[in-house]
């Protein structure tokens, strides 16, 4: 009779251990998986994503290479910056390539123009809102 509630109990404790921690998230970012690309930006949108997990600025960008998908920053992030994004402009990413959706989109770590950047993560990928 001791048998079954010990084990019960066991099965509670590994189900609440589970449950209690933390899931890696599968878009984090990640240094080897680096990038540099130059192009022209072709759209800025924002749209919830799952990268973020809130409201965030996507840029499309148009390379050499074909399109890339650039999940840029929260919005109410950008927001506060006095950047802006616009249809037209030269740019370089640096970031990290991510499989999503069935493409290799990038997570920015920072973006240039006109020869000024703009960090959106530290050279860890650790993301400057969250400070």
């Amino acid at each position: 009779m001791r048998v079954p509630q010990i084990i019960m109990t066991l099965g509670l404790v590994v189900l609440v251990v589970l449950l209690l921690t933390p899931q890696r998230h599968p878009y984090r970012y990640n240094t080897a998986a680096e990038v540099t690309v130059h192009g022209v930006i072709q759209n800025v949108s924002n749209f919830y994503c799952p990268i973020s997990g809130g409201e965030g600025t996507h840029l499309t960008i148009a390379t050499d290479k074909g399109t890339v998908q650039v999940h840029l920053a929260p919005a109410r992030f950008l927001g506060g910056q006095q950047w802006k994004f616009s249809p037209g402009e030269e740019v370089e990413v640096v970031g990290s390539s991510v499989r999503f959706q069935g493409h290799e989109d990038l997570i920015a770590r920072s973006i240039g123009r006109d020869g000024e950047t703009m960090f959106v993560r530290t050279p860890e990928g650790k993301p400057v809102w969250a400070n």
